[in-house]
């Protein structure tokens, strides 16, 4: 990770007007429960100013003036009634600031508002400037490594909105830090996810796949929700073990799982495991990242089932959760230089296996390769590579 360099911030002096409205009652629709908030027509200003400690603290002062508790209260009760991790929180609050003061309309006052309402969540984030750019962080103890962070003592700060600038954002120049605290703000921010809220039904596809094994062709209609693509757009690349392990929603899962547990409900756990592999190979159109999105990418389970293409570390999230919600297996995933793949274990290695504390992991490649690989064999690419053990998964 590249670390973008804090100096002092420079004061710039805001311009704050008040207009007159009527209490708005508002309906935001990002899961299948419904949000309703009330804008104040205090909450609507005109804003027109340079980002700096001057400006947010004005901003501060200005919001504080309202009656934004109720806001604060409505926001937090959805989150807790929608089981929401902290990343489909920041959605919620992104939505709701969106309403408010529309991003177009005015860019610095929407990411105030984002920032006050995670803050007085009790998010401790922060703001950093340069020329008209505004930055917001947020303090976070998870391993990510494709967005910029700052640290401070031995806090680190995660940037979520640098996005938003595109190759405007300068990442090896300095940004100044804005050092404004607020009392609420106490809790880091975490990227894990642990539940999956229902999603809204009117959004669900269906997608058809089929693969297939020993010469037999096996269809499926999953149920896919685009709004998938939208909660997850600026996700960062999480550890192993975070993504892995991110739930699918509902009616997707519905749609598939029960379906694969029929399906090798008569075979023995080694085959029915092959088919799972086969399934994960062979059912979607390969595409590595860096010619889809320019970048290194990486998807959710549910995510590598919407997605037009998905590379290895894709396939071996799915295959993982696969594995994991039919067999509950232990598992290790391999890093190679350019791939990644999966060793589940059996009750006896089978070909191919890896010896990790004191067990053995048999080998199972759920990506194409150039050869067709059976359960307990390597491509040819990898025997001579070195590898590391990213995660290893205990039931």
């Amino acid at each position: 990770m590249k670390i973008v360099l804090i100096t002092v911030f420079i004061i710039f002096a805001p311009y704050l007007t008040v207009t007159n409205a009527n209490t708005v009652t508002d309906t935001i629709n990002i899961f299948n429960t419904p949000l309703q908030i009330n804008i104040e027509p205090s909450f609507k200003f005109q804003f027109t100013t340079k980002p700096s400690g001057n400006t947010v603290e004005a901003f501060y002062d200005r919001i504080s003036a309202t009656n934004y508790q109720p806001l604060i209260e409505t926001i937090q009760d959805y989150k807790a009634e929608q089981q929401l991790n902290d990343w489909l929180f920041y959605q919620t609050v992104r939505a709701v600031a969106e309403r408010i003061s529309p991003k177009k309309e005015n860019y610095l006052r929407y990411t105030l508002f984002k920032w006050f309402l995670l803050n007085k969540s009790g998010y401790d984030a922060r703001l950093a400037s340069r020329d008209e750019q505004i930055i917001m962080y947020v303090r976070t103890n998870d391993d990510i490594s494709d967005l910029p962070f700052f640290n401070l003592g031995n806090d680190i700060f995660i940037c979520l909105n640098h996005h938003d600038y595109n190759e405007l954002f300068k990442i090896n120049e300095p940004y100044s830090l804005i050092n404004f605290e607020i009392p609420e703000a106490k809790n880091a921010f975490s990227y894990k996810i642990t539940n999956m809220p229902t999603l809204k039904a009117d959004k669900y596809e269906e997608k058809k796949v089929a693969f297939n094994y020993k010469g037999k062709t096996y269809k499926f209609n999953l149920q896919i929700n685009q709004d998938i693509n939208t909660l997850f757009k600026n996700y960062p690349i999480v550890d192993f073990e975070t993504y892995f392990n991110i739930p699918m929603s509902e009616r997707t899962y519905q749609s598939l799982i029960p379906q694969l547990v029929e399906k090798v409900k008569n075979l023995s756990i080694e085959k029915g495991v092959d088919y799972l592999m086969r399934f994960t190979r062979k059912a979607f159109l390969y595409e590595d990242d860096w010619i889809t999105f320019g970048k290194e990418k990486r998807f959710s389970p549910e995510a590598t089932l919407s997605a037009e293409a998905s590379d290895c570390d894709d396939r071996v999230a799915l295959f993982f959760y696969l594995v994991k919600e039919i067999y509950n297996l232990p598992m290790i995933t391999l890093r190679y230089p350019t791939h990644v793949t999966m060793a589940i274990q059996f009750d006896k290695p089978i070909g191919q296996s890896i010896f990790y504390e004191g067990q053995y992991f048999t080998v199972c490649e759920p990506t194409p390769q150039a050869e067709n690989l059976n359960i307990g064999q390597l491509s040819k690419q990898h025997k001579d590579q070195l590898y590391e053990v990213v995660y290893h998964y205990v039931p």
